[in-house]
């Protein structure tokens, strides 16, 4: 907000030219900047301050400072400048609707002979929270590789202290080897694909899909892992049913959902494909009767490495990438994908699909 739109001392009428200065000088910070005077009211800001600090459109000038940000720390600070010519840099929390961390640097300015002095406030909750985003993501891959390469040192030792001479429990320590190697494998691939993609350089080539057919495919290609729980796979998709996606793309978050279906349904249980239209958009679900997810979870279930039991995940498999990436790659064709669930009865996964992209 420029200063000659703004309250201002009688001491700075009729000086367009200095309030239009400063003015034009603050609204060239990407930080929120406030100038006080000598009273602690406030003589100027620029937009970013008014995104930070005001409230329901109320102007910031010609306010006490305190009667916009409560802060003792901040107070002192601008009095010390606006006493002695101090300057000083304070770190200053925000707690509202959401918590805001700001580096406000506080100087003293001398404006046509009047003395004053500026802060600047630097927002730095962006970049905390993506460097605690960036801590959990090493620490998960750490744990995630930790425990395959854990048991495959375990086993190569055995097999060095003599095991490999016996040939029915060495082809066993190896097969265990091989096993967790491929889920190594598979972790790396999924962080690689994860990172692709944030990145932006996976493009899509959309095209119309026959949703039917596509369905059986991965049906047909999932069948091995139906055995052991008796898990039936139901295509409620009528034939003739199209779908815009990448088909590479749809059949990535299609063989996630699915696979999950089975891996954590029950013996017994089934899988239900089917689909719903509106008139912007195709709604693909994937339905399953396994425990379902409780609440708690339903909210974080997409972030990356989320697991409602780490446990039991664990020993079922999958790198606790696949619904992340499913959630990237509905937004990449403008969509969405959410899931709701009832604890003990099952849960069902939608992808939204425009019809254009």
């Amino acid at each position: 907000m420029n200063l000659s739109k703004a309250w201002s001392l009688k001491s700075m009428e009729g000086d367009s030219s200095i309030q239009d200065t400063l003015g034009d000088l603050l609204e060239t910070l990407l930080d929120a900047a406030i100038v006080v005077g000598d009273d602690t009211r406030i003589l100027a800001s620029n937009a970013s301050a008014y995104d930070a600090f005001g409230r329901n459109g109320a102007p910031l000038e010609g306010r006490r400072l305190s009667e916009v940000i409560r802060d003792f720390s901040l107070h002192d600070a601008f009095r010390k400048a606006l006493s002695s010519g101090l300057s000083s840099e304070i770190d200053l929390e925000l707690i509202g609707n959401e918590t805001r961390k700001y580096t406000v640097r506080i100087a003293p300015i001398n404006i046509s002979g009047m003395t004053a002095a500026i802060g600047y406030f630097h927002d730095f909750t962006r970049i905390e929270k993506l460097e605690r985003i960036r801590q959990e993501f090493l620490s998960n891959v750490s744990h995630e590789l930790r425990t395959p390469l854990t048991s495959i040192l375990a086993f190569v030792e055995t097999l060095e202290d003599g095991a490999i001479d016996d040939q029915e429990n060495g082809a066993r320590f190896l097969s265990v080897i091989r096993r967790n190697a491929e889920r190594m494998q598979r972790l790396i691939d999924d962080i690689q694909e994860l990172t692709s993609i944030e990145s932006g350089r996976i493009l899509l080539e959309p095209r119309q899909c026959d949703l039917h057919s596509f369905v059986e495919d991965i049906f047909l290609s999932l069948k091995a892992k139906l055995s052991e729980k008796n898990i039936t796979l139901v295509n409620e998709i009528s034939q003739g049913i199209t779908v815009f996606a990448d088909p590479v793309r749809l059949e990535q978050m299609l063989v996630n959902l699915i696979d999950n279906g089975i891996k954590f349904n029950r013996k017994g249980g089934h899988v239900r494909v089917a689909t719903t239209d509106s008139d912007q958009s195709t709604f693909v679900t994937v339905t399953d009767t396994g425990e379902g997810i409780s609440s708690e979870h339903l909210t974080r279930i997409f972030e990356r490495f989320y697991r409602t039991d780490r446990a039991r995940s664990g020993d079922i498999g999958g790198t606790g990438l696949g619904l992340a990436i499913c959630k990237h790659l509905a937004r990449l064709h403008q969509g969405e994908i959410t899931v709701t669930s009832s604890f003990g009865k099952g849960s069902t996964f939608t992808i939204e699909l425009p019809k254009q992209l």
